[in-house]
């Protein structure tokens, strides 16, 4: 625990009770400018008790260029989160926040109140000798099903290898809280979440996982050895969650479910608020996307993989040209230098399994995207998403319909996400 603190923590720990000697899992929440985070701890209160102790740690944060009236809103909600522990708080699910002020403004967002956070987790878990134990990532607008905290202890000691893992979420598609065009544009941004995970899936690549920041858990000892979380201001769990899925033996939960908000946000540049607020703003549902047709056009580099598997770099750029793969492919990796990496990936690959590993650490989810983004600046359109999720279920899965509208696709996803996505099994190296 030390080791790692010294090296990365940074903001002193603010628990000073002592964990109970069986805490085993440690659900964390940002909290900036909330209005009702008393109904996130209520849903947590009201979750069927797991076998051994839990802790949920709430992080009301602000930076020191923070509004005055935010400050003061996060002080109001700090006491009356503390009220609400006074009652509700007991010995198995004890309930602990502190208000957290003035943090650097080049760092203050949700990344780094997550990480002061999941290090104040990472810490009692390990004084109570329980490296193995959990830290959940769960936001300050979200609820989940009564048996989120039994199913998640269940998975990972029934799976004692397992690094982490995402769990299933359904953003909420009706009610009275928001405005009904709220609940439209948020079909559609699930419907791309999930398009975007099945169709990489599809495509062969393993990393094929939802990155969630309100719903994902990982082991306390791999959390330490990945250098735990990072301070972006957005996207803090896709970086990291892209450190620990690459370790293999990563899963996902879809025996329970999480519901984010779909409220609209101004907060962040990119994500679930800032994707709702953008499509209000532009005051079209709207949500385009990428074509199936570039996943298709992965899937047919990743099935030829191993062919390049001890070969000249000259060999490879020939093959890749006579053999009916992609221009779109080919010029993204002159682009990239690949065949200049494929050099180094062989010389240090003994065997097939590791180039394969080898091959994905530098096709990896970061480049992956950029290929998206290639292949639509070059060649490809962006496209409605409705349009397109229909395309990948005539492709993938053979459902042949005209329906192009997106809540019965997005329930057709939903299905298909719940399906078990086996967890990834990579022989890791160090270079």
């Amino acid at each position: 625990m030390n080791d790692y603190l010294s090296k990365y923590q940074l903001y002193p720990l603010q628990i000073h009770e002592k964990p109970n000697p069986d805490l085993n899992l440690c659900v964390v929440i940002p909290c900036f400018d909330e209005p009702d985070v008393i109904s996130s701890l209520n849903s947590l209160k009201m979750c069927d008790l797991p076998l051994r102790s839990v802790e949920v740690i709430v992080v009301v944060n602000s930076g020191e260029n923070t509004d005055f009236f935010i400050v003061q809103k996060n002080r109001k909600t700090f006491i009356d989160i503390q009220n609400w522990i006074a009652v509700n708080s007991s010995e198995k699910l004890k309930f602990h926040a502190f208000n957290v002020v003035n943090l650097p403004h080049k760092f203050a967002g949700v990344g780094f109140a997550r990480k002061i956070g999941m290090d104040e987790a990472y810490s009692r878990l390990v004084s109570v000798e329980n490296e193995n134990g959990i830290i959940l990532g769960f936001d300050a607008d979200s609820t989940c099903k009564p048996n989120y905290l039994c199913e998640v202890e269940k998975h990972f000691d029934q799976n004692l290898k397992s690094t982490g893992a995402s769990i299933y979420f359904e953003h909420p598609l009706q009610g009275f809280e928001f405005e009904a065009e709220i609940y439209e544009n948020i079909v559609r941004y699930e419907l791309y979440l999930r398009y975007y995970k099945q169709a990489l899936q599809f495509a062969d690549f393993p990393f094929a996982f939802h990155t969630i920041g309100s719903s994902f858990a990982v082991r306390a000892n791999i959390y330490a050895k990945q250098g735990g979380m990072n301070r972006r201001k957005a996207g803090e769990d896709f970086y990291f969650l892209q450190k620990i899925i690459p370790l293999g033996n990563y899963h996902e939960i879809n025996t329970t479910t999480v519901f984010p908000s779909p409220r609209p946000s101004d907060r962040v540049p990119f994500g679930t608020g800032a994707a709702i607020q953008k499509m209000l703003q532009n005051n079209s549902s709207i949500y385009l996307t990428y074509s199936i047709q570039a996943f298709l056009d992965l899937k047919t580099f990743f099935r030829e993989k191993n062919i390049f598997y001890k070969t000249k770099k000259e060999d490879a750029i020939n093959y890749l040209n006579n053999n009916k793969i992609s221009e779109i492919i080919v010029g993204f990796l002159l682009e990239n230098s690949f065949f200049d990496e494929l050099i180094k990936i062989n010389e240090n690959s003994p065997n097939l399994k590791v180039f394969n590993t080898r091959f994905f650490q530098w096709f990896n989810a970061f480049r992956v995207l950029k290929f998206l983004n290639f292949s639509h600046e070059n060649y490809y359109q962006k496209d409605d998403i409705e349009i397109q999720a229909s395309n990948f279920l005539q492709i993938a899965h053979h459902r042949l319909t005209c329906n192009f509208e997106a809540k019965g696709l997005l329930e057709q996803f939903r299905v298909l996400d719940c399906f078990k996505n086996e967890a990834i099994e990579l022989e890791t190296q160090i270079f």
